[in-house]
């Protein structure tokens, strides 16, 4: 079964313990036997022996210490083998929590673009847990049912053959109503897995877009979606129980009649003088030992179907891998790139809908490119294809000259720069952000390109650079929060800066403040302005207007100001209602 050899190949390390438990549960199982026995021998020996049997009244102390000491023993070994079982269950959820968070952190924009927040939590927590218990617990538990089983199947075919066979009848029952259930409960666990998941992405998403929703007063129609997701899931919950319920009655039946049959067979027996009282006793007491196995058959298929559903999620994200990967031989280099861009017949399709066309365009090394056009014309995913956020579908890509699947993915990155318009700040110190891309950066740069940036509110905050950003920034106003996040851009000092829309929520002043500033950085950069501000694009060596996923225009501010086009247009709209100076 795969899903056991996936959670045995990340056991490594902690494979030689999780035998000894093993062993230790073989080991404690077969002890179950040893109690009951001594009993018999009390009976039999000193109690009650059989007619014509001397009573042996000396042996009453050495067997109840013996049974004291086996107890005392199998105690001991118990406790060690649930440690040892617990710390295997917790050292498999760590090793694959962090493999796939490691994994996740490779992965291309296209993975989270089809895979949602909540879903992926689900995963890492409900999913995740569900192995680690199966890993602690019920494999644990289904090795004692088995050893235990066929210890005591042993000593009754050793005793009595057919009180032995009477007891077994009831098994192909057993087999029956098992292989019924489990064929069955699978799709009932893996809907209810779903149902979670969307559940939690719902809430995954209120919780993030509390802003929006408190602004359009809709807490009503989210406390709405919200309690049908709950109720999916509810629905689902005690669809899985009240199919488990139904099955529950013939298990726990089947195990109550073996009660039963030791009572009355065992008590005929024991008349007609076949079985003595102490091996009646010790069945008795062996008889919930034989039954608990059957009576754990539910439980643990319960469990297993459970763990199939979750095991199935986790792995699917375990073995995901991105389509954005380093190239054999690709090249690694520490020197600074120089920054020059070239697209080649750049063509993007993805799922099917061709959101770029036939792109050439060559930007010189240290050269300010204006990228303008009208909503979905395709600034942002164009600006996303330079740190290789996306593969190109078609046509040719070159950074300095070398195609971009030929770049390390992290020396490419780490010469690139990026601040959009939708900031995501973490929640750290407001120091912590900027210099979110070189940790090791002294304090006087971090407030250097905070300057830069026009960021000096941050002096007026309460704790100055050591003020806690809320989770998204939270606390702070857009322009705030584009301004922070321009100057972690420029902290790296990269070679590529890539600006989209950053400046949207700045007033005329600090933007002019910016522009200024990133006309006299003090190292050399390409930069690449996403704005729709003439303020902005009058400042850059050349602007792209794009249309429809294709370059429409491209020239100076000069040249296409004078035109008839889309940039023209604005121009003037621009000016007409004061937006230029």
């Amino acid at each position: 079964m795969f899903p056991l050899k996936w959670v045995w190949e990340n056991l490594k390390g902690y494979r030689r313990q999780y035998i000894l438990a093993m062993c230790l549960v073989v080991m404690t199982a077969t002890l179950n036997l040893a109690n009951p026995l001594i009993s018999q021998q009390i009976i039999d020996r000193v109690l009650a022996p059989p007619e014509g049997v001397e009573r042996q009244l000396n042996m009453l102390v050495p067997l109840v210490v013996l049974m004291i000491g086996f107890t005392l023993f199998r105690t001991g070994i118990g406790y060690l083998m649930v440690i040892t079982f617990e710390k295997a269950g917790i050292l498999v959820a760590t090793n694959i929590r962090s493999y796939i968070f490691r994994n996740m952190q490779k992965q291309d924009m296209s993975f989270f673009d089809r895979n949602r927040t909540g879903d992926l939590m689900t995963r890492l927590t409900g999913d995740l847990d569900v192995v680690r218990y199966v890993t602690a617990y019920s494999l644990r538990v289904s090795i004692d049912s088995l050893v235990s089983f066929l210890a005591v199947l042993i000593y009754f075919l050793c005793t009595d053959v057919v009180f032995t066979l009477v007891l077994c009848c009831l098994f192909p029952v057993m087999y029956l109503v098992s292989y019924k259930y489990s064929r069955k409960a699978r799709p009932l666990y893996a809907d209810q897995r779903e149902k979670l998941a969307v559940m939690n992405s719902r809430a995954q998403e209120n919780i993030a877009g509390n802003r929006v929703v408190k602004a359009f007063a809709k807490e009503d129609y989210e406390k709405a979606i919200f309690d049908k997701c709950n109720m999916d899931y509810h629905d689902a919950n005690l669809r899985a129980n009240y199919f488990w319920l139904k099955y529950y009655p013939a298990f726990e039946l089947s195990a109550q009649a073996m009660n039963i049959a030791i009572l009355l067979l065992g008590g005929l027996f024991v008349i007609n003088g076949r079985l003595t009282l102490g091996q009646l006793m010790a069945f008795n007491g062996l008889v919930w030992t034989f039954s608990n196995p059957i009576r754990n058959l539910g439980n643990l298929l319960n469990d297993a179907q459970r763990f199939m559903a979750s095991a199935a999620k986790v792995i699917e994200l375990y073995y995901t891998r991105p389509t954005v990967v380093n190239r054999f031989g690709c090249k690694v280099t520490n020197e600074r790139l120089k920054g020059e861009i070239e697209f080649e017949d750049v063509c993007l399709n993805i799922k099917g809908h061709e959101l770029l066309k036939n792109i050439n365009l060559h930007i010189k090394p240290g050269e300010t490119v204006a990228i303008m056009g009208n909503t979905g014309a395709g600034k942002t995913v164009l600006m996303n294809l330079i740190p290789r956020l996306y593969d190109i579908s078609s046509g040719t890509l070159k950074i300095d000259g070398l195609p971009i699947k030929e770049w390390d993915l992290h020396t490419l990155r780490h010469n690139i720069g990026m601040a959009t318009q939708d900031v995501f700040l973490f929640s750290d110190t407001v120091d912590g952000n900027i210099a979110y891309g070189d940790s090791s950066m002294s304090e006087e740069m971090t407030r250097h390109y905070a300057h830069i940036s026009a960021a000096d509110f941050i002096y007026k905050m309460e704790q100055g650079f050591d003020t806690i950003v809320g989770e998204r920034g939270v606390g702070l106003s857009g322009g705030q929060k584009q301004r922070i996040a321009l100057a972690r851009a420029l902290a790296v000092r990269p070679a590529i800066l890539i600006l989209d829309d950053t400046t949207s929520a700045v007033d005329m002043e600090t933007e002019h403040f910016i522009q200024e500033s990133l006309s006299h950085l003090d190292f050399p950069c390409t930069k690449l302005i996403v704005a729709q501000r003439i303020s902005t694009t009058r400042r850059a060596d050349r602007v792209v207007v794009l249309k429809d996923g294709e370059i429409a225009e491209i020239g100076t501010h000069a040249e296409l100001s004078k035109g008839n086009g889309y940039y023209a247009e604005i121009c003037r709209l621009q000016e007409a209602i004061g937006g230029e100076e």
